[in-house]
C-alpha cells in the first residue's frame, strides 16, 4: 500500500546527494563558502534519509492505514523541515564567489523553499486521507505518490547548477555535503516495524528457540506489524 510512496521517495533528487569527485580546482574562497554550507547540510540530509527509511518500513501489505498515515505524515513533515533548513543554509552562506553566483544562490534557495512547501502540502493531504476505507486510502496514497514523483523530477535546475563547476567541486570535498552512509534508526514514535527480511529472520530465530506451544502463544499476542 505504501510501496509507491517509498519508490517515489527513493528516486527523489536532494541537494548535494549527486555530488562526486575530489577535484582540487576550486580556490580558497570557494572552499570556504562550500564548508559554510556543508557544515549545516549533513544533519538535514540525515533527517531526509531517516524519513525515507521510516516510510520504507511501512510498505508491508498488512500495514494498518492509520499506522501508514501516521508514519507518512511525520516523514513528510520532517522532510519539509529539512528542505527549509537547507534553503536557510544556502541563503545564510551568501552568494558563492563565482560568476553569476548571486543568481545561482537565489534560485537554489527558491527551489529548496518550494520543495519544503510541497512536502508540507503532501503532509496535509496524508492527514486528510480516509483511513477507515482501505480502498479509498490506497487510492489517496497513489495520488500522493504521483504528486511526489512530480516533485522529485521537476524544478531542480538551479540546484544542479549550484552543484556544477567550481562550486560543485568544492562542495564534493566537504564531508557534510556527502550522502549519509546509512540512515540512523528512526525514533520509536515514527515506526516500530523492522524490514520484511528482518521480520522473517526474527520469526525463524524465535521459532527455533521456543517450544511450539510458547511460539503459538507469542504469535497470537504479537502486534499486526510483527506478524508475517
Amino acid at each position: 500500500m505504501n510501496k509507491k510512496l517509498a519508490a517515489a521517495l527513493s528516486g527523489g533528487a536532494v541537494l548535494v546527494l549527486t555530488l562526486s569527485g575530489c577535484s582540487d580546482d576550486s580556490d580558497n574562497k570557494v572552499n570556504d563558502w562550500a564548508k559554510k554550507v556543508c557544515d549545516q547540510v549533513q544533519p538535514q540530509l540525515q533527517k531526509i534519509a531517516n524519513a525515507n527509511a521510516s516510510i520504507q518500513q511501512q510498505t508491508a501489505d498488512n500495514s494498518k492505514p492509520a499506522d501508514v498515515q501516521k508514519t507518512d505524515s511525520a516523514a513528510f513533515q520532517q522532510i519539509s523541515q529539512a528542505y527549509k533548513a537547507l534553503g536557510s543554509a544556502v541563503d545564510s552562506a551568501g552568494p558563492p564567489p563565482v560568476d553569476d553566483g548571486e543568481t545561482t544562490q537565489k534560485e537554489a534557495v527558491k527551489e529548496l523553499n518550494a520543495s519544503s512547501a510541497a512536502y508540507a502540502n503532501l503532509q496535509k493531504k496524508v492527514d486528510d486521507l480516509n483511513t477507515k476505507d482501505q480502498a479509498k486510502f490506497a487510492d489517496g496514497l497513489k495520488d500522493i505518490a504521483d504528486e511526489l514523483n512530480k516533485i522529485s523530477t521537476n524544478g531542480d535546475q538551479a540546484l544542479k547548477k549550484l552543484q556544477s563547476g567550481e562550486v560543485g567541486s568544492a562542495m564534493a570535498k566537504q564531508k557534510g555535503c556527502q550522502k549519509p552512509t546509512a540512515p540512523a534508526s528512526p525514533s520509536a514514535g515514527t515506526s516500530k516495524s523492522a524490514s520484511p527480511s528482518q521480520d522473517s529472520k526474527d520469526s525463524q530465530d524465535s521459532k527455533s528457540s521456543e517450544d511450539p506451544k510458547d511460539a503459538k502463544k507469542a504469535s497470537s499476542s504479537a502486534s499486526p506489524s510483527e506478524k508475517s
